[in-house]
């Protein structure tokens, strides 16, 4: 599995997304996704399946060493105590000794993000975790976070694919060393229209959603595609057996605006 490195963190390119995968049905897709070769799960505190997915790892057989495992503080866990307490249930949950990535879910303007930083740097002193990143930070947000944790950040998880231009995001994590990880990747299924995707993946071979992973992991973008629905699993990881040149890529990025945004909640902060 190709991987995406920052600060010494190695992502898999393409992992499995598990917002809104519930009880068995969780852990029976995680299970399979590592069977098939995935080594990336996300998971967060606030999609209330941490169990279920430490429990598919288990039964996957698959050696947890070999397995990058991320979760994510929600927003109310921020001041540094309450977050250390929150980081360790998060493990009692997954029945792991540490995750590999633990980010903050989305900002807080309510908690001073030095305090927020000071604790998340912490949990990784104190072995709660390998790394330490964010998601759904801006260009602004990139550059304080940086300038003020107390310890590397690998990545900022944002929202990605084709319709949504995150050009000004992805420069600023590239400038400040982290990753970039990309939830909906596939715009929760709706690349599957797209005549353009249609058309290049015709040429290769592939779907529209995998002319989609296949652009992103040409950027060094880790994706992290959602689904419960097994052949897509399989889909999902099959795009390392072709390239995108650059005519079809610049096409790809020609479909971007900066109203492509599907994920948007009150807490969100002004977006680049």
């Amino acid at each position: 599995m190709l991987t995406v490195e920052a600060n010494g963190a190695a992502i898999p390119a393409i992992g499995l997304g598990t917002w809104e995968l519930r009880e068995r049905t969780c852990a029976r897709v995680v299970e399979q996704a590592l069977r098939l070769g995935y080594r990336h799960i996300d998971t967060a505190q606030m999609y209330d399946n941490e169990r279920e997915v430490g429990e598919g790892v288990r039964a996957s057989g698959v050696r947890r060493s070999d397995v990058f495992i991320t979760t994510k503080i929600w927003t109310t866990h921020f001041a540094p105590n309450d977050l250390l307490r929150s980081a360790k249930e998060s493990l009692v949950r997954l029945r792991m000794t540490e995750v590999d990535l633990l980010l903050l879910h989305w900002p807080n303007s309510h908690v001073p993000l030095d305090e927020t930083l000071g604790g998340l740097a912490q949990a990784k002193e104190l072995g709660l975790t390998r790394h330490v990143g964010v998601s759904n930070f801006t260009v602004a947000l990139i550059k304080e976070a940086v300038a003020k944790s107390p310890v590397p950040l690998a990545c900022n998880q944002v929202e990605y694919h084709p319709y949504l231009d995150q050009t000004k995001v992805l420069t600023a994590c590239r400038e400040n060393g982290l990753a970039l990880v990309a939830y909906s990747p596939v715009a929760k299924g709706r690349v599957k229209k797209a005549e353009a995707l249609n058309r290049i993946g015709a040429r290769h071979g592939k779907t529209a959603a995998q002319v989609c992973l296949r652009w992103l992991m040409q950027q060094n973008v880790a994706a992290i595609p959602r689904t419960s629905k097994l052949e897509r699993l399989s889909e999902n990881i099959e795009i390392f057996d072709f390239e995108l040149d650059d005519a079809e890529m610049n096409e790809i990025f020609a479909m971007g605006t900066q109203d492509g945004r599907l994920t948007d909640f009150s807490l969100a902060p002004k977006w680049d």
